[in-house]
């Protein structure tokens, strides 16, 4: 009999076959698979998949998912591997493939930008009068999606795994928290111990039978053939052949492949088709075939018309074909573009591996295996986290207009920085009138508005000291700045700023076992005396660093916990609930106090100044030591303030309740006027905080690094007994890399993060953070290098294909004696 764990996974498409393959490699049997379809083709977005894959991506996760897709294709004899083309038809687009060639480089995949020569030679129908250049992996090529489900259905089936087809879910059984089976239509219950939603854009209905938002979108895309080609007829012997490389042409949001002597053809070029369930076609199991599925709606030839002439442009060969057929086809967007990953924070048992496209299906998989059978993913999830979004991102609206968005960008040239247009406003601190007075430029993160520079600095620009001004940047890393930011970090180190920090997440934790479960979970010592402050990090089981914590302990059982956003407010919740369930006498309660409460990042050689004029309580060095906290009174206002400092100044954060927050800021805006108070933004802030080398969790680290390796080893109280991840620090062989500080050598070009570092030539890491150093007065980046590069050597970092020289340098770069910021 089989001892591992009863899993159930909901849906035998691309997704959930590969999970129970991956999960039959790790030695778990016990799994049954459910279909509300037919097998093996159930009628999903598999089913009528074009199967084009490629691999470079952005995201290092995603493109890692993409690369084990095609890895394990290949191995089931289900992908053809002609390669990958995209064709830039506008300088915009080329620049573009120039960027794709330096994440190829940094994620060590073989990309190429080529010549337009090259691109006809790769993809000979290509109008070679549109052409500009081209960017070419030739690990990239076709997935053959329903081919692939059913070599997999097979071999699991061979390991013992069941499949049940033409079975509807109706229910998700639970008992004391956890999931314990799968009611299925006839009224039968099959049990598990864990159940896997893999039901694509059937994924919401499953996962409100759990309980557990699954905030996705299915939109229509559309996808014809053409009639034969006559440039490709006698050229395949199959129906299905091809040899010629699949093919983007970005600029006009279409990509095209080979079907034997026809072409296919995708397009994203029209309107949004958001798709209710509800108005699916009902199609009985046994009617669905591959031109009859839920998945595949009735094609809408008046959205095709301008992309097929386009196409006949692009491919002066298909002037002599039709459009033979067509579909809009259903696929599913999420509200950032990424997978949902994860496990309910609130039924444990009862996981999510939706909104994955064929493309990482395998990737996924592979990584969902490993968080249940070893409790960690090799991968970085956190992009991927079911739990990232806040609640006002869970709604209906912003969902489907997020979505929509998403399909129209997503073949768009998109800035690092660039801010959604709508919904917008969703998420103001208390301080936004004032801000919007000062003439605040907003980005948008997480639904919160955040102040990157303020116009009112700008009349400041002509006092600002030669030494601090930046060089004017090229034109992509000009996007999103202004020179204001210069006046804000010059003021900060000089003066006074005050930094509007609210948007950054916080939770109190409270209870009896409170301080037992921050010190089980976190690797610092956080059993202190009330007052104490402590940075730690949270580790999963492998020592992956899952995200960087502050803890204050404000009385015995009450602490403040800043934190990274959502996913952190679920898994300490989740935890809460655990040790509350295991050992009610130690009960613990988390609560999310962001919205409610506000704050101040007051820091500079000045705010002592600052706040000497509006409170009375002793802030010197004394009555407040540096990572301590207190209650104070300012103006009046109750304030908890926190002696920490993110970007290396003296200073203070100053918490209080929402609904006193605007007096707050009228309160030191008026106090510092006399001492050149301003109020500064994220771009200085960010510059600042890597001139003091402190590091953002999600940018600079993940779980793929552990603490020695990303320089926060301090952090790891190893004395302190057993937490999260101890064991593997203890165990940890050494570091197979490091993160590092670079300056780049030119004294201008500033990188924006993502790119190659290349040692002797040779691609060796990449950049995470980046941003111009005002105070040291040249670009800062910092990098993933293999640990044998040391401090005083020099690297390349490769930029739009060019390469920018940068030497590996000693931080921090600014006040590395801590003089200044615990003056």
């Amino acid at each position: 009999m089989s001892t591992t764990p009863r899993v159930v996974v909901i849906g035998a498409g691309i997704v959930g076959t590969n999970l129970a393959d991956e999960l039959v490699q790790r030695g778990w049997t016990d799994i049954t698979v459910l279909e509300q379809g037919p097998l093996p083709l159930p009628g999903g977005s598999t089913s009528h998949a074009p199967g084009l894959v490629y691999q470079t991506n952005p995201s290092r996760t995603m493109t890692r998912f993409a690369t084990y897709t095609v890895e394990k294709l290949l191995s089931l004899g289900c992908f053809n591997q002609v390669g990958g083309l995209e064709v830039a038809t506008t300088p915009e687009r080329l620049e573009e493939l120039k960027r794709k060639v330096g994440w190829a480089a940094s994620w060590g995949l073989p990309g190429r930008l080529l010549t337009p020569e090259e691109v006809l030679a790769q993809h000979p129908l290509v109008n070679p009068e549109m052409v500009l250049g081209g960017y070419h992996v030739p690990t990239d090529g076709l997935a053959l999606a329903a081919r692939a489900v059913q070599v997999l259905i097979e071999r699991t089936s061979r390991a013992g795994v069941t499949y049940r087809a033409e079975t509807t879910v109706t229910g998700i059984e639970r008992a004391d928290g956890r999931v314990t089976g799968v009611t299925v239509a006839d009224g039968s219950t099959v049990p598990a111990d864990v159940v896997v939603s893999c039901a694509g854009f059937w994924g919401p209905a499953i996962g409100e039978l759990a309980g557990m938002p699954c905030p996705l979108q299915p939109l229509a895309h559309q996808y014809v053939f053409t009639s034969a080609v006559p440039e490709l007829v006698g050229r395949h012997d199959a129906p299905n052949g091809a040899t010629l490389p699949i093919l983007r042409h970005q600029d006009a949001d279409l990509y095209y492949r080979e079907w034997g002597d026809r072409i296919g053809i995708g397009s994203y070029a029209h309107r949004p088709i958001p798709v209710d369930l509800e108005d699916l076609p009902r199609w009985a199991p046994r009617d669905i075939a591959h031109d009859r599925m839920p998945s595949r709606l009735e094609f809408t030839p008046e959205d095709f018309a301008p992309q097929w002439e386009e196409s006949r442009r692009f491919l002066p060969s298909l002037r002599g074909s039709e459009v033979a057929e067509g579909f809009n086809g259903i696929f599913s967007f999420t509200p950032d573009g990424g997978p949902l990953i994860g496990e309910s924070p609130d039924l444990a048992g009862f996981w999510v591996a939706e909104a994955v496209w064929v493309t990482h299906s395998s990737g996924v998989a592979k990584a969902v295996a490993e968080l249940l059978v070893e409790g960690a993913s090799e991968t970085d999830l956190h992009g991927c986290e079911a739990t990232r979004f806040e609640d006002v991102q869970l709604s209906r609206e912003y969902v489907e207009e997020t979505g929509k968005q998403n399909f129209v960008e997503i073949y768009d040239v998109l800035h690092p920085l660039q801010p959604r247009e709508s919904p917008r406003d969703l998420r103001v601190s208390p301080f936004h009138s004032r801000e919007r007075e000062l003439g605040a430029f907003f980005l948008e993160g997480h639904a919160w508005e955040r102040p990157h520079w303020y116009e009112s600095n700008a009349a400041l620009l002509d006092e600002l000291p030669e030494q601090w001004r930046e060089p004017e940047r090229e034109p992509w890393a000009a996007r999103y700045h202004s020179p204001v930011a210069a006046v804000e970090a010059w003021r900060t180190r000089t003066a006074v700023a005050m930094y509007d920090m609210t948007p950054l997440a916080r939770v109190t934790v409270e209870g009896p076992g409170a301080a037992a479960l921050l010190q089980r979970l976190s690797t610092g010592n956080v059993l202190r005396k009330p007052g104490a402050v402590t940075y730690c990090l949270l580790l999963d089981g492998k020592g992956g660093i899952r995200s960087d914590i502050t803890v204050a302990r404000l009385d015995e059982e009450l602490f403040q916990a800043g934190i990274n956003g959502a996913v952190d407010v679920a898994y300490l919740s989740a935890e809460a609930k655990r040790q509350s369930a295991e050992d009610p006498a130690a009960w613990v309660r988390v609560r999310d106090i962001t919205a409610e409460t506000c704050c101040i990042g007051l820091w500079g050689p000045k705010a002592r100044e600052v706040m000497a004029k509006v409170s009375r309580d002793d802030l010197s060095n004394d009555g407040l030591k540096y990572f301590r906290t207190k209650q104070i009174r300012v103006g009046g206002l109750r304030v908890t303030a926190m002696r920490l400092s993110y970007v290396g100044e003296l200073g203070w954060e100053l918490y209080t309740t929402a609904d006193q927050g605007l007096r707050l800021w009228d309160l030191l805006h008026e106090a510092g006027r006399e001492h050149g108070i301003v109020p500064a933004g994220r771009a200085a802030f960010n510059s600042l905080r890597l001139e003091k080398g402190y590091r953002a969790w999600g940018t600079d680290m993940t779980t793929e690094h552990t603490p020695v390796e990303a320089g926060l080893d301090f952090a790891v109280k190893k004395d302190k007994g057993e937490f999260v991840g101890s064991a593997a620090v203890a165990a940890e062989p050494g570091a197979r890399r490091r993160l590092r500080c670079l300056t780049v050598d030119d004294g201008r070009t500033v990188v924006l993060g993502k790119e190659p570092v290349l040692v002797e030539g040779v691609p060796a890491g990449y950049v995470t953070s980046a941003a111009w150093g005002y105070t040291v007065g040249r670009p800062v980046a910092y990098a993933w290098l293999p640990p044998e590069v040391a401090e005083g050597e020099t690297v390349e970092i490769l930029y739009h294909c060019e390469r920018v020289p940068a030497t590996v340098s000693a931080e921090p770069l600014v006040d590395p004696g801590m003089e200044r910021i615990r003056g």
